[in-house]
C-alpha cells in the first residue's frame, strides 16, 4: 500500500509538475490534495508544453487514474476550460479523472472577495492571485461553503448559492462598495458545468483507501510550497491551505500511517512570487539573470518571480515539518556559466545566535542575517548530461553540499524543462 507524497519545499514553483509527471509513470492513482487553480504545474513532453491548474499532473501518463481530493477548492468554469484544452490535445480526461464529492466550489463571490480585500490592504497587500481560494476556504471553515456533491441536485445547489449571495450582499455593498452578480445568473453559469462534473463525482476517501488496501501505488501531489503553508509558512504571506504532509491526510482522507515516503522538490536556487520575506533575494542584475535564464514568470499569473540564492534554512524547515526523506533538485542548468555560486547555510540573529531553520515569526525572521558559503561554478552547459557522473565536478559538488546541508539524498536532478532532461540516480521511487 505505497503512498508517495510529492511536495514543494520552498515558496512554490519548484517544478513539482515535472517531477510528478515523471514518477506518475509508476503510479496507479495521482491525487491532488489541496489548493486550487492558483497552482500552475508545467509539463513539457517533446515540444508540447502543458500547464495544469486543477487536474493532477499524472494526466499525461495514460495508465494513471487522476483524483481531485476533498482538500482542493474547485472553480468549475476553470475545470471545464482545462478539460477541454487537454482533451483537444488528444488526452483522455473524462474517463480517467475523478473528483471528490466533498471538494468545495469557488464561486464568483470568492474571486471578488480576494480582489476587494487585497485592494483594502494597500501597501500591506499579500500578493494573492485573485483566484478566490481564500474566500472558498473561509466559507468552508464558516460551514457555509458549497460542495461539488451539490451538483447532484439543482434545487439544493440553487438554494445554497442564494443563501451565500444574501450573506455577501451587505458586505460588498457597505464595505467594498461593489455590486454582486445576480444570484440567478451565477446559478445558471455554474449549472452549465453539471454534465461534466456529475459523472466524475466519487467518494474519494474510499477510492484512495480501497486502492491502498489493494496494494496500488498512490502519488499525492501538492500545490504551492511548504513555506506558503497556512500554519508553517511566512504568515500572513501564505496560501489558504496546507501543502505540508498534514494536508495529505485531511485533503485525501488517509491516515498518517498510510504515507510511506515523502519526496520534496526544490530549485537549485530560490524564487518567490508576490509579497513576503525573502532573506536570500538578489535584487540586482544577477537576480534578473536568474529570472531570465530560468523563465521565472508565473504559470498561472505571468507575474515575474523574485530570485535569490539557495536557502538551506528555508528547506530545512520544510524537511522538518514534512518528514522529507528525498529531494528532487530542479533547474540546476540555470546556474550554468556562473563563476561562483552562493548557498545560505544558516541565519545569524542580532545577538549572534546561529539558526539552522527559518523562524516561524516574521519579526524574528526580518531581524536575521543570512550567512553564505561560496562554491565554484561550472563554465559549461549540463543540458546534455544524462547520467550523474557526466555532470561537471563543481556541479556534483554543489549537489553534494545541498545533500549535506539538508541531511537528505537527492535521487533526481533536473537539467532542463523537458521530461527527458532529467538525471535519475535510482530506478524506482515508490
Amino acid at each position: 500500500m505505497p503512498l508517495l507524497v510529492v511536495l514543494g519545499c520552498q515558496w512554490g514553483d519548484e517544478g513539482k509538475g515535472k517531477i510528478t509527471d515523471l514518477i506518475a509513470s509508476e503510479a496507479d492513482i495521482v491525487a491532488r490534495y489541496q489548493g486550487g487553480n492558483n497552482a500552475g504545474h508545467t509539463i513539457i513532453v517533446g515540444d508540447e508544453k502543458t500547464i495544469l491548474h486543477l487536474i493532477p499532473s499524472g494526466i499525461l501518463q495514460p495508465n494513471a487514474t487522476c483524483l481531485i481530493g476533498n482538500g482542493v477548492v474547485v472553480d468549475p468554469l476553470v475545470l471545464q476550460e482545462e478539460v477541454d484544452l487537454i482533451e483537444s490535445a488528444g488526452v483522455n480526461v473524462r474517463d480517467r479523472l475523478k473528483i471528490s464529492e466533498a471538494a468545495h466550489m469557488i464561486l464568483p463571490y470568492h474571486k471578488m472577495l480576494d480582489l476587494a480585500q487585497e485592494k483594502m490592504r494597500g501597501r500591506g497587500k499579500i500578493g494573492t492571485t485573485g483566484r478566490g481560494m481564500g474566500g472558498a476556504y473561509a466559507d468552508k471553515v464558516a460551514r457555509q461553503g458549497i460542495r461539488l456533491g451539490d451538483y447532484r441536485g439543482k434545487d439544493g445547489l440553487a438554494r445554497k448559492v442564494r443563501e451565500l449571495a444574501r450573506y455577501y450582499q451587505p458586505l460588498f455593498q457597505h464595505v467594498f462598495d461593489e455590486q454582486l452578480p445576480d444570484a440567478e445568473e451565477v446559478i445558471e453559469q455554474i449549472w452549465q458545468i453539471e454534465p461534466l462534473i456529475r459523472p466524475m463525482l466519487c467518494d474519494s476517501v474510499s477510492c484512495i483507501n480501497d486502492a491502498l488496501a489493494e496494494g496500488k501505488r498512490v502519488l499525492a501531489e501538492g500545490a504551492q510550497g511548504v513555506l506558503l503553508d497556512i500554519d508553517f509558512g511566512t504568515y500572513p504571506f501564505v496560501t489558504s491551505s496546507n501543502p505540508s504532509t498534514g494536508g495529505v491526510c485531511t485533503g485525501l482522507g488517509v491516515p498518517p500511517r498510510a504515507i510511506t515516503r515523502v519526496m520534496g522538490v526544490v530549485k537549485a536556487y530560490t524564487t518567490r512570487v508576490g509579497e513576503g520575506p525573502f532573506p536570500t533575494e538578489l535584487d540586482n542584475a544577477l537576480g534578473e539573470k536568474l529570472r531570465a535564464d530560468g523563465g521565472e514568470f508565473g504559470a498561472t499569473t505571468g507575474r515575474p518571480r523574485r530570485c535569490g540564492w539557495f536557502d538551506a534554512c528555508v528547506v530545512r524547515r520544510a524537511v522538518q515539518v514534512c518528514g522529507v526523506e528525498h529531494v528532487a533538485l530542479t533547474k540546476l542548468d540555470v546556474l550554468d556559466g556562473l563563476e561562483e555560486i552562493q548557498i545560505c547555510t544558516h541565519y545569524e540573529t542580532p545577538d549572534g545566535r546561529k539558526l539552522e531553520r527559518m523562524p516561524l515569526d516574521l519579526t524574528q525572521l526580518e531581524a536575521c542575517r543570512p550567512v553564505f558559503e561560496t562554491l565554484p561554478g561550472w563554465q559549461t552547459s549540463i543540458a546534455d548530461c544524462t547520467e550523474y557522473r557526466e555532470l561537471p565536478g563543481p556541479a556534483q559538488a554543489y549537489v553534494t553540499r545541498i545533500e549535506q546541508l539538508l541531511g537528505v539524498h537527492i535521487p533526481i536532478v533536473s537539467v532542463g524543462a523537458k521530461r527527458k532532461l532529467t538525471i535519475l540516480r535510482q530506478a524506482s521511487f515508490f
